[in-house]
């Protein structure tokens, strides 16, 4: 009995001193994890003076709309575009003010901050991919004017992880496979960058810099591409040149979409047009002409409907205007500009851009031209005072620190090893076609495009630019941003207003860049990408994709135009890299968009797809293919991937 009344003792005791030790730990662990992380939300620093800087946003508070209403609760509020994982922005403080209440993304900041010193805030650990922002309420004393200044940067381009981004590592693994399979069997070589919540979570390249000798062998031990590997751009410079440059200076309110070309290049623009109508235009007269000409805006010339033809090969002697037929040795072409590669030849060039009929009065279709962004690469340096290329450099690749993107790369310090072939037998289409001057050696860090090397010595509007996929990614970041760390390029409103649909039954296209509209380009973009998805694509095999509603951009690069045209003679454009999947361009996308967000097993997804893809492959094979044709080579290629993913 007293045994027991001991036992019971002791255990009381034990409870109340176990009472007591919950108790006097319970409440200072929750204080310290909450003063913790308030103040691990911040790095505060504090500095000199506010970085001379073109702000994302720059405000100042009490009553940032500059009024004062009861019922907006945003004049104490300021959103700006951030990314998880990085975040800057800097305020000053006047002499006049004691204190204020700062919150970054509902978080509290509990920093003193003194009178008249400015500060740089760090805020990463806390921002949010998308909309973040920036609450500074209870400014004392009241009625202070500009009591506090605030600086918003933008976002730069950090790196990220695959994963945490949301994508699944084996749909990547599928598009290696896929690229490097296709490269055994005969294609060339590919380049591949991958940006999401700017971040970049992929970059690979696969194959070598030049696949072929110009008689077709294949060169055993190439010198193998890398991710610095610049790849010839072909049309994609539309839009990472010509049209950043008009978003820039229309940003900047030193060019309007309705001014018309001539009053940029002279009268001569619509009074020297030539006497004759395209065999396949509209007929009609000089005068008529002269009017349409005239008439022209920048946004007819941006939205491919200024009526010009598609490429009159100004470059070729041998082409006769009113039908554009090739009649070599026979015909005389009247807008002939020379094939000189030089800067005489471009200044002609933009003459015989003067002579150029239409073929239709502008305004009324769209006909995807080039002669439109040849045109504006003029209008650009007449209104910036530099050539194409320095302005761009300028104004876009330092300013952003890309090392990988230029112009004629081999005028510029790069070499043929810095960049990836295009066409075997330069631009002779394996032998049938010819004009005085024409290249023919396999071209490496020389632009392929006919118009561009030629008729505008390398540097136009519409192709010329190199890059790797990795700075044009960075580069294409603007389309969600419009500036990167301290440098504005773009307003919202005109970012918007170049990716809107042209009309509702132009939807597919907006101003220079193409859109997904109605599951449009899925052949480019993939079945997922949302309706307002932009990019472009480019003859040798390039593609830019930008999807703002999942924050995605993919940078897809090849030189599919490094192998030798099936038959010529047939077809001189159907090149033997067209066949394989890796020519494919929305390939990719669709593949890398599979669980995209989604904490699930994708594999067997993947494998009924791979199972797909080599039927479809063996369904393109006629009776009459060889075993040597490209199409025959890619469904081995896709039985290899077969195997490799599901053993059959």
């Amino acid at each position: 009995m007293k045994l027991k009344k001991i036992l019971i003792i002791l255990f009381a005791a034990l409870l109340l001193i176990t009472s007591g030790c919950e108790k006097k730990k319970e409440v200072p662990m929750e204080e310290t994890v909450m003063e913790s992380e308030e103040n691990s939300s911040f790095e505060v620093e504090q500095i000199e003076t506010i970085p001379s800087y073109s702000w994302q946003k720059e405000t100042f508070f009490p009553d940032r709309l500059g009024k004062v209403d009861d019922t907006l609760a945003m004049n104490s509020i300021l959103s700006f575009k951030g990314y998880a994982d990085q975040g800057t922005l800097y305020i000053k403080v006047s002499e006049e003010v004691s204190s204020f209440d700062l919150y970054i993304n509902s978080f509290k900041c509990e920093e003193k901050f003194e009178a008249g010193a400015s500060y740089r805030i760090d805020y990463s650990k806390i921002a949010l991919n998308g909309m973040n922002d920036i609450q500074i309420s209870h400014i004392q004393p009241k009625d202070l004017q500009n009591a506090v200044e605030v600086c918003v940067p933008y976002p730069e381009v950090i790196k990220g992880d695959l994963k945490e981004e949301g994508f699944h590592e084996e749909a990547f693994e599928l598009i290696s496979d896929i690229i490097q399979s296709d490269i055994e069997h005969g294609f060339s070589s590919a380049q591949l960058a991958v940006l999401r919540h700017g971040k970049l979570v992929y970059a690979n390249t696969w194959g070598d810099l030049n696949s072929y000798e110009p008689d077709g062998t294949r060169i055993k031990e190439g010198i193998k591409a890398n991710n610095d590997t610049m790849y010839d751009l072909a049309s994609v410079t539309k839009m990472f040149s010509a049209n950043y440059a008009l978003q820039k200076l229309i940003s900047e309110g030193k060019i309007s979409l309705y001014d018309k070309a001539y009053e940029y290049l002279g009268e001569g623009f619509y009074e020297d047009v030539l006497d004759f109508c395209y065999d396949f235009g509209q007929q009609v007269s000089l005068e008529t002409m002269k009017e349409w000409k005239a008439s022209i805006t920048i946004k007819d010339l941006i939205s491919h409907q200024a009526g010009f033809p598609s490429a009159p090969r100004y470059f070729n002697i041998y082409v006769n205007a009113p039908s554009q037929d090739y009649l070599p040795e026979e015909g005389y072409n009247l807008l002939y500009s020379g094939s000189e590669h030089s800067d005489e030849t471009r200044r002609n060039t933009l003459q015989a851009i003067f002579e150029t009929p239409l073929l239709r009065r502008p305004g009324t279709k769209y006909l995807y031209s080039d002669v439109d962004y040849m045109t504006l690469a003029f209008i650009i340096e007449e209104v910036s005072g530099m050539d194409l290329d320095t302005y761009m450099k300028k104004e876009f690749f330092e300013p952003l620190g890309l090392s990988r993107i230029s112009y004629e790369p081999l005028r510029h310090g790069y070499t043929k090893e810095d960049c990836a072939a295009t066409e075997l037998n330069g631009n002779t289409r394996d032998g049938v076609v010819y004009f005085p001057g024409i290249r023919e050696y396999t071209l490496q860090g020389e632009v392929h495009d006919e118009m561009a090397y030629y008729s505008m010595n390398g540097v136009s509007g519409h192709a010329g630019l190199f890059s790797n996929a990795t700075d044009l990614g960075k580069l294409a970041s603007l389309m969600l941003t419009g500036g990167y760390g301290g440098y504005r390029f773009f307003d919202q409103n005109v970012i918007d207003a170049f990716i809107s649909p042209l009309s509702h039954d132009n939807a597919n296209n907006g101003l220079g860049w193409a859109r997904q509209g109605d599951d449009q380009r899925s052949w480019y973009f993939g079945s997922d990408a949302s309706s307002f998805t932009i990019g472009h694509q480019g003859w040798t095999g390039t593609l830019v994709m930008i999807d703002p509603s999942r924050d995605l951009i993919v940078v897809y690069l090849t030189n599919e135009r490094n192998t030798r045209v099936l038959d010529p003679y047939e077809n001189a454009n159907d090149f033997n890299g067209l066949y394989y999947t890796a020519s494919t361009l929305g390939f990719v996308s669709q593949i890398l968009s599979i669980g995209l967000d989604q904490d699930i097993d994708i594999k067997d997804q993947l494998k009924s797809l791979v199972y797909d893809m080599a039927d479809d492959a063996e369904k393109l094979i006629v009776d009459s293919t060889s075993k040597d044709h490209p199409s025959y080579l890619n469904y081995l290629s896709k039985l290899s991937v077969k195997e490799k993913w599901t053993g059959d």
